[in-house]
């Protein structure tokens, strides 16, 4: 590993320090270094030759100064490296701040006078010797023209040095050939038309316009394009609503009509109830170049900005594990950002630390943020502390280069250097587009309000489509009578598209990743009716429950492990599963059915309470074990992934991989129920609405461990009442389950019925060890998911005279005290599914008891929490009593001494 030396003004003997341990391993300094020493022995060599050839020997000051001076210039070359960032010509429509030191020649202790002196150095910058105007010159094109780059903080020496030779061999520019020329004019064309022709036809609707930033769609065309030449079969992309309807129309060919249709359409066609604004569609084609196919997807996203973020990260992993044989130059993930939102939304910093974890990572991805330099109405001084909005990906170590939005050249050849970085390395990179928007934050804002200066700047300022016909036009690429008939006729076409798009008053949504669900319904009632087929063979049962429950000989495995593994071979010996074993066995499985499984969440590998153990150290720290990884030759994958410590991508991430792939199980499990609610515009912007909303279909199942053992207000409830407010037109399911299998038949329902519906599990704590939570193998191999669980230990149902409804955990408190009371006069319902609310089950329970008997909701949550408003809207259950703790803002209590007192109190209540 090479020392890195920072230069300054170093004196004449740490230069030689340097030089002779360049001497004794050249690697031993910095490799910048090594090029430079390198010709200092070429010049040593000469500097012998003259004294030989001549007699004459130069004084030791005039060696020194060259060196000295030889030192300076690579100084200024490592300056310009590091910070000509901060010296470009990149903003179209603002002064750059000032920055200091400069990149000044008298700051690098050079002058005027060096201008025409030839340097060794310019060898470091592939100039070979080179008079130090010359190399200036050189760094100045590269460095500071229309792209910066900061790409010195990134630790691998050979990506560094990768990047280096690539933009200081070209200049950072490239030489386009007339036709590419031609063909980004065009997107331009189409581009900038675009938006002019909505502009005219739909006057002061929302359209949140690409106006100053078009140059996004030629980059775009050439990363699609480039990509689909090399490996790439799959792009999945992700962005806010800023330009969105000129991607989806220049860049996915959605029909012009599709789109000029949404402003003017009335209803849906069938399946979509509610749909939603025209920016926030998704979208899927295939883009053919020359015979090479690509599939384009741009994910559905609501108006959060971020949010699609890790949604699209998950749908990318989900084609990779699974469609692509994990190949990461196959599948491309393009996320475009808002300069205002990548600086300010949390969920970018989530889904940026995911890019590099074994169980998230998707190879890369390219980052494209349409640099507006103001958000919503605030100035970009007012909305980030960082120097810019991309320093986030010095988090991991990804390069970024910073465009002007104007140089359609630049912009190109960004994008494909960009799209080659990541291909070969396969780390994230990001462009940042210093550009405008032509209107306010939409088309009826009134930007002067807030911002007078710049949009009197940009109310004179041509557009990026105009100002490279000029270039091209004085190049004589193309006249201008022609270019003014490509825009007429570009315009001609949009008019006929608009004709079209009033034939009908009636909009169509293309399902997303259609082709994916072609044998998936959207949910109807009579699917919730009918029973699953869920149970297997004892003769399957038996045998996996064997290879799970085993643990290989050459590993040597923590005492407590083995213990652990024991007493699972003996619950197959008594036939008393538990719910860590009823869990693990629906994994098995569906994975012996050929489905994959992939779970995840904080601590999920072992288990949040140390119940499920999906994998196993070994004593020595060194090996991992995964029982569910053996189960038989070619078995489909079984993963279990320990999350990052945060909620929101995390669970925007399985929610994007469940929906690339339905035929797997695809669980995201809360460390503790809560939790969720930092994840809650996953839940409310996709889960429970994307259904409804886009016809998006998902089968996703979120675990969230509720129960009220004394843990306080944070560790108590999953809040079961926010998903039953958002519970509707069977968008999702929630159960509450309290038997080992129970909840291996909700799982496995979820890939046994012809439709994919979020599953919103409540799972236990104090349950998974509870010597009553048990069940027997009969369970699993004859029975089904049960919606209701009737009381089947009253000795007289003739002689009930209450029935207590409840759902979870607190069945077996009322059990207890029923028990040791001898109330044989209450019987005890378990309602283990809630929504959709099995009310058919219901009736028929009530029926095995006397019709005067009293029924009464009991629960754990205060009265304004839990199910007990939901409920009490039920038909069935109108005017019943509810039991449970005072309504309260608080979810439990702080004390475990408080939480027994109320706990008793319920139970008491309910018995009394």
């Amino acid at each position: 590993m090479s020392k890195k030396i920072e230069l300054g003004n170093m004196d004449i003997e740490a230069i030689d320090a340097l030089f002779q341990q360049y001497k004794k391993d050249p690697e031993s300094v910095d490799d910048s270094f090594q090029h430079f020493f390198e010709g200092f022995e070429l010049a040593t060599k000469d500097y012998a030759k003259t004294v030989k050839d001549t007699g004459s020997t130069p004084t030791s000051t005039t060696s020194e100064t060259e060196v000295s001076k030889e030192m300076n210039v690579r100084n200024l070359i490592d300056g310009y490296r590091r910070r000509g960032h901060l010296f470009t010509k990149t903003n179209p429509v603002r002064t750059r701040r000032k920055y200091f030191p400069t990149l000044d020649i008298e700051n690098f202790n050079l002058s005027k006078s060096d201008l025409d002196t030839k340097f060794e150095a310019g060898k470091e910058i592939g100039i070979g010797v080179a008079t130090l105007q010359d190399i200036i010159d050189h760094l100045q094109e590269t460095y500071c023209k229309s792209v910066g780059v900061e790409y010195r903080y990134m630790t691998h020496p050979h990506i560094i040095t990768w990047l280096q030779e690539k933009m200081e061999s070209s200049k950072n520019r490239e030489e386009f050939k007339v036709e590419s020329q031609k063909r980004i004019l065009q997107r331009l064309v189409q581009a900038a038309g675009f938006e002019n022709f909505i502009h005219r036809k739909f006057v002061g609707q929302k359209r949140f316009s690409l106006e100053g930033s078009e140059t996004i769609i030629p980059a775009l065309e050439a990363i699609i394009r480039n990509g689909a030449y090399g490996e790439v079969k799959d792009i999945v992309i992700g962005m806010a609503h800023r330009g969105r309807l000129n991607v989806l129309s220049n860049i996915l060919q959605k029909p012009y009509e599709d789109i000029f249709r949404e402003f003017n359409a009335e209803s849906y066609e069938e399946d979509i109830q509610y749909g939603d604004v025209k920016y926030h569609l998704g979208y899927n084609n295939i883009a053919t170049f020359d015979g090479h196919d690509v599939t384009v997807n741009l994910a559905p996203n609501p108006s959060h900005l971020e949010a699609v973020g890790p949604v699209m990260e998950g749908i990318a992993k989900a084609q990779l594990q699974n469609d692509y044989t994990g190949n990461e130059n196959e599948v491309l993930p393009i996320l475009i950002h808002g300069d205002a939102a990548i600086a300010g939304q949390g969920v970018v910093y989530e889904t940026i630390q995911m890019s590099k974890i074994i169980g998230y990572k998707t190879g890369g991805t390219i980052h494209m943020v349409i640099n507006n330099q103001v958000g919503f109405t605030t100035s970009y001084l007012e909305a980030r502390s960082s120097t810019y909005c991309t320093d986030i990906a010095k988090v991991t170590q990804s390069p970024v280069f910073h465009v002007n939005g104007d140089d359609a050249e630049a912009m190109v050849y960004v994008a494909k250097l960009a799209l080659e970085f990541r291909q070969k390395f396969h780390i994230d990179v990001f462009i940042d587009i210093l550009s405008y928007r032509k209107y306010g934050h939409n088309e009826g804002d009134e930007p002067r309000f807030t911002q007078p200066k710049l949009y009197d700047i940009i109310s004179k300022h041509k557009n990026p489509r105009d100002i490279y016909a000029e270039i091209l036009v004085g190049r004589k690429t193309i006249s201008q009578e022609e270019h003014e008939r490509n825009v007429d006729d570009f315009e001609k076409l949009l008019d006929r598209a608009y004709e079209k798009s009033i034939e009908s008053n009636e909009l169509e949504i293309q399902p997303f990743l259609e082709e994916k669900y072609e044998n998936i319904e959207l949910p109807e009632p009579e699917d919730f009716e009918e029973v699953a087929e869920t149970k297997v063979t004892k003769d399957t049962f038996l045998q996996l429950a064997d290879i799970i429950t085993s643990l290989p000989e050459e590993l040597d495995f923590f005492k407590k492990t083995k213990k652990l593994f024991e007493q699972r071979t003996k619950m197959i010996e008594n036939n008393k599963y538990d719910w860590a074993m009823g869990e693990l066995m629906a994994y098995a499985t569906l994975a012996k059915e050929n489905h994959s499984v992939r779970l995840s969440g904080q601590d999920s590998e072992r288990g949040t309470f140390s119940h499920r153990h999906a994998e196993l150290m070994t004593q020595d720290g060194e090996t991992k074990y995964y029982p569910l990884r053996h189960l038989f030759e070619g078995q489909p994958s079984v993963r279990v992934y320990n999350s990052p410590l945060n909620e929101y991508a995390a669970l925007g991430f399985e929610y994007g991989y469940s929906i690339a792939h339905p035929e797997g199980l695809t669980i995201w499990e809360a460390q503790f129920g809560d939790f969720h609610n930092v994840g809650q515009v996953i839940v409310d912007q996709f889960i429970s609405s994307a259904q409804e909303k886009w016809g998006l279909k998902s089968g996703l199942v979120m675990y969230l461990p509720h129960g009220y053992e004394g843990q306080g207000a944070e560790h108590s409830s999953g809040r079961i009442e926010r998903f039953l407010t958002l519970c509707a037109n069977y968008n999702m399911q929630v159960i509450n389950p309290t038997t080992p299998a129970n909840m291996f038949h909700a799982i496995r329902r979820q890939l046994h019925r012809n439709i994919r519906v979020p599953l919103i599990v409540f799972t236990p704590k104090s349950l998974l060890r509870h010597p009553k939570c048990t069940s027997t193998i009969e369970d699993f191999t004859e029975g089904h998911f049960n919606e209701v669980i009737p009381d089947r230990e009253v000795n007289n149902a003739k002689e009930v005279t209450k029935i207590l409804f409840c759902t979870g955990k607190i069945y077996y408190d009322l059990l207890q005290a029923r028990d040791e009371k001898e109330a044989n006069h209450i019987a005890i319902v378990r309602i283990e599914q809630l929504y959709p609310f099995p009310e058919k089950q219901i009736r028929e329970a009530i029926k095995t008891y006397p019709p005067k008997a009293k029924k009464v909701w009991v629960q754990e949550e205060p009265l304004n929490m839990g199910a007990s408003c939901f409920l009490r809207r039920q038909e069935v259950f109108n005017g019943i009593d509810a039991i449970g703790r005072e309504p309260s803002g608080v979810t439990a209590e702080g004390l475990k001494a408080t939480h027994k007192i109320n706990q008793q109190e319920i139970i008491d209540e309910a018995l009394k």
